[in-house]
């Protein structure tokens, strides 16, 4: 079994005393190389939590989370930068997008500032922006982009460098229904064609019916 993500009998507290919350307890999970697996759970089951620790947004847990074989909680901040740049895609509900410059220097932002020159990202670029759709809009602004169109651009920044694993926290959780289909039917052909691993937090049953499997948390466990 090729395990791309491996959480071991993870804990995580926020607070203390009287108002200490146990969010992960004891948690544990694997997802496989190649798998496009959704997190699912009720509102406070720890889903993005765990998400946000996977991608080494939050080192303060007990327990063993190891990413493309690292383990990620000893490690040096540079490192640990450098693993996500290199191997991690992360797409938010809300798109993070920088208004004030285009859809392609945002899509670009990540690599350029990993000290990429944009010329040699030209090609792949293109690439990009045929499978999200983007061709046309890549020289405008944000503020001129429907939700799913947005969302697009953050999914095309997300995937630049071709990262091993994508992790999506409500993708399309801001979307109507419609944008939403093409959202996860856009992150299918990424899964498919690219043997990108995705590992989606979302609510709803059918957006996590675009995936291979299906992980549920409940008070902080996996409980299927």
């Amino acid at each position: 079994m090729d395990h791309i993500i491996e959480v071991s009998n993870v804990r995580k507290r926020f607070g203390s005393g009287s108002s200490l919350n146990q969010v992960l307890d004891d948690c544990n999970m694997t997802v496989e190389r190649g798998e496009f697996v959704s997190l699912m759970g009720a509102s406070g089951s720890g889903k993005s939590t765990l998400l946000y620790l996977i991608g080494g947004l939050d080192r303060d847990f007990e327990g063993s989370i190891r990413v493309c074989g690292e383990e990620i909680r000893p490690m040096k901040d540079e490192k640990l930068s450098q693993l996500r740049l290199d191997n991690i895609g992360f797409v938010f509900q809300f798109y993070n997008l920088v208004m004030n410059v285009s859809v392609e220097d945002n899509i670009l932002l990540p690599a350029t500032i990993n000290g990429k020159k944009k010329s040699a990202l030209l090609g792949e670029l293109e690439e990009i922006l045929k499978i999200t759709g983007l061709t046309e809009k890549r020289n405008a602004m944000p503020a001129t982009l429907s939700g799913g169109q947005q969302q697009r651009v953050a999914i095309a920044r997300a995937i630049l460098g071709h990262p091993q694993i994508v992790l999506a926290d409500e993708p399309t959780g801001n979307l109507d229904s419609r944008s939403g289909e093409e959202i996860m039917e856009l992150f299918a052909r990424l899964n498919r064609e690219k043997n990108m691993t995705i590992l989606q937090v979302t609510h709803s049953e059918k957006c996590a019916g675009y995936g291979s499997r299906i992980i549920r948390l409940e008070n902080g466990r996996v409980i299927g």
